[in-house]
């Protein structure tokens, strides 16, 4: 996950913990609903934790956990007993908690009693608020002392803080609790076979924001905004029904998550972009948001748009080594409200990432054929020819062709890829690499980025910068193949050192090159080979680094674990050299995968090979719902689909190659353009209703952005 730090790394949070998301809020509990302060529990709004505390007890005994369902991302039920006194083993008082997340929490309780005899209960709620931003908690580090006041009135507690200049506060409202600064209290008698409840609400009150205007409690027979919300976004993407129904459980799932995961520019609220992930990267990130969002781009062209906007309005504008904010730069994460400096680079805005920045001009070249107004379209055009400045110069500094990355600080990411944690770099006998480090992928993305900005530039009519741009791409591909290339290992190195040396550990990042066209024909057969091998594929995916390396362990981040995200790239980048076969098993083995965690694919899960044990092993501190973990299973299936619009050039392409255990697809709903189509696909035959006036549908493989730049020059 893009910003993770593995030598900093907080603990889990504790079995059977339940996260729930909206937005760029979020709430993490143990499988009874209490927020525990012994593991990084929480509610977090906007980066920071306003309830640090929650715990129910009755009578004194806290709940035991009977089961937790999510029943939206933003919405659990939780269900525990009360012990016994006497220690019998059956309790008649049955607790449900249903809690939604959204500006804060809202919680209904209801103890339900099951005896012939009246049950006389005293529930008591503990409540404690630290104000910690996110980076404290994560990485276990609490650093500030609030000066804190409570102030019990009415139905309300009211917890304040201060730290310097900075002021938090959070307000707890529980009709007709006995309200005590330390917390609640109910005091009541349930008659036999018969139910009491109540509903407390917690927002905070700082920085101005009107959260309880945001967070209210809907009327009696009224839904939720955060309900409304979702109708809101099922209505505007497509609806799907598939023949194998594992695999469509999975993609509602992945829907569901990924409106879930859709937060607001603050400075434009109209915009949407995509969040990275749940729980600690519930914020705009460079390379994670561009992919999650690309993958997205046939359930809802506008979240590409969004954060593709947001982060040219971003866009580096100065030399800065802390932040490492360069001009032309795309940063790398930003936050909401970090005020402890424990951020990396001590900022809200971090740009440590050597791909964001080609990654956006790269996805700017697909999302530009999805049929977004031209005007709009060319208002951006500054903003990639700045980051194309930044690639050719910055990212470039030694002029050798390729982009490497050192951190300008101690503060900052040590490795600056998708494989950012401290030892995800390394050589075949588990040296790590040192750098300036040119990635393999890194490589690709930026070719995909000339070639695009090539073919741009022709449809412009500027046939000088055309030319610019397909003469460095060409150039690139040529010198990568030559450098990266190992004839003696049959695979691409993961990257070059400071030496200029090959780093020649067998990883997953050279089937991403696969994508983007870098790879030469020749060899993209023997690139396959390797990642299907043993030692490669796990059963489950492909590895992010093959059993025989010396870094290898099954359970590690970056070394040896399975990656949903990374195998979607690779799945598509297989399908574009025309490897049907093997992108079928990894998509196949994902979908599988995904039946043992409800549908929803984690983050990452261990290497394991499926031969040992016949389930996937969880990664402990995986994010889930995670962006580019969500829109895995999309992806896979769109590539299946060989699903592409160039609306430009008027036409949609589909070039389906599904399996037959995945049954016929219908979608419904589609968006294209400016309008909603319909796509059925039975085995290889394809058919589509409903395209705007002038599209026509095409049965096959739609031209690659660089096969146009190089047909010019043909």
């Amino acid at each position: 996950m893009a910003g993770w730090n593995a030598d900093t790394a907080a603990g889990s949070p504790g079995p059977g913990s339940v996260t729930l998301v909206e937005g760029s809020s979020f709430c993490i509990s143990a499988a009874n609903g209490d927020i525990r302060t012994e593991y990084p529990h929480g509610v977090f709004v906007e980066d920071t934790r306003i309830l640090s505390c929650w715990r129910v007890l009755i009578n004194g005994a806290p709940l035991e956990p009977l089961g937790a369902k999510t029943k939206e991302p933003y919405r659990a039920v939780f269900v525990g007993r009360v012990p016994r006194p006497d220690g019998h083993a059956d309790s008649p008082l049955i607790v449900e908690r249903l809690r939604e997340v959204g500006a804060g929490i809202l919680e209904r309780i209801t103890v339900q009693n099951y005896s012939a005899a009246i049950a006389e209960c005293v529930l008591t709620l503990r409540v404690e608020a630290d104000f910690a931003d996110l980076f404290e908690v994560k990485e276990a580090r609490i650093q500030r002392r609030w000066k804190e006041s409570r102030k019990a009135q009415g139905d309300s507690l009211t917890i304040r803080a201060a730290w310097e200049h900075v002021r938090k506060g959070v307000v707890v409202t529980a009709e007709g609790a006995d309200i005590a600064q330390e917390g609640l209290a109910y005091n009541f008698a349930i008659p036999p076979h018969a139910q009491w409840s109540t509903t407390i609400s917690v927002v905070p009150t700082d920085g101005g924001n009107d959260y309880a205007a945001r967070f209210v409690r809907p009327n009696e027979g009224e839904i939720s905004p955060r309900d409304r919300r979702r109708q809101e976004w099922v209505a505007k993407i497509p609806v799907l029904k598939m023949g194998n129904p594992s695999i469509e459980r999975t993609l509602r799932r992945s829907y569901d998550d990924l409106g879930a995961l859709r937060i607001e520019d603050p400075d434009h609220p109209d915009r949407i972009v995509v969040a990275a992930g749940a729980p600690w990267f519930m914020a705009l990130f460079g390379r994670d948001s561009l992919w999650a969002s690309l993958m997205a781009l046939p359930v809802d062209p506008s979240l590409a748009f969004g954060t593709i906007q947001t982060l040219a309005d971003r866009q580096g504008r100065i030399v800065d080594e802390m932040s490492e904010e360069e001009p032309g730069k795309i940063l790398h994460e930003v936050r909401l409200d970090v005020s402890s400096g424990l951020a990396l680079g001590g900022k809200q805005a971090y740009f440590g990432s050597v791909d964001a920045t080609p990654l956006f001009v790269a996805l700017f070249g697909e999302i530009s054929r999805w049929g977004f107004a031209a005007e709009t379209i060319s208002n951006l055009l500054p903003h990639v020819d700045r980051a194309l400045d930044w690639i050719r110069h910055y990212g470039d500094k030694d002029g050798d062709g390729f982009v490497e990355y050192e951190r300008l600080n101690d503060r900052g990411l040590i490795n600056q890829g998708w494989k950012d944690s401290w030892d995800g770099i390394n050589f075949a006998d588990g040296r790590m690499a040192e750098p300036p480090i040119a990635l393999c992928e890194v490589q690709a993305y930026v070719y995909s980025a000339y070639m695009a900005r090539s073919w741009i530039a022709r449809d412009a009519g500027d046939m000088k910068l055309a030319g610019e741009y397909r003469d460095l791409g060409a150039q690139l591909k040529k010198q990568f193949n030559e450098q990266f290339w190992l004839p003696d290992r049959g695979y691409y190195a993961i990257a070059l050192d400071g030496h200029k040396q090959p780093v020649d550990a067998c990883a997953s990042n050279m089937g991403q090159c696969l994508l983007f066209g870098i790879v030469d024909a020749d060899k993209a057969p023997l690139v396959a080979e390797r990642l299907m091998s043993p030692e490669m594929f796990s059963g489950w995916g492909v590895r992010t680094l093959a059993s025989d390396m010396g870094a290898y362990n099954p359970a590690s981040y970056h070394n040896g674990s399975v990656w949903p995200h990374d195998n979607a790239i690779i799945a598509a980048g297989l399908l574009r050299y025309g490897l049907v076969e093997q992108a079928q098993r990894i998509s196949t083995a994902l979908f599988e995968a995904a039946e043992y965690s409800e549908g929803r694919l984690p983050e990452l899960f261990c290497g394991f090979s499926r031969e040992q044990f016949d389930e996937p092993i969880p990664y402990p501190t995986a994010c889930s719902p995670q962006a580019w973990a969500a829109t895995t299973p999309i992806q896979l299936v769109k590539s299946l689909m060989g699903y592409y619009a160039d609306v430009a050039r008027g036409g949609l392409w589909l070039d389906p190659v599904l399996p037959k255990s995945y049954g016929d697809l219908h979608i419904t709903n589609a968006p294209m353009a400016d309008a909603k189509i319909t796509i059925d696909i039975s085995g290889s035959v394809a058919s589509v209703q409903g395209l705007p006036e002038g599209m026509l549908f095409h049965h096959g493989i739609r031209p690659w952005a660089a096969d146009l730049a190089q047909k010019f020059r043909d």
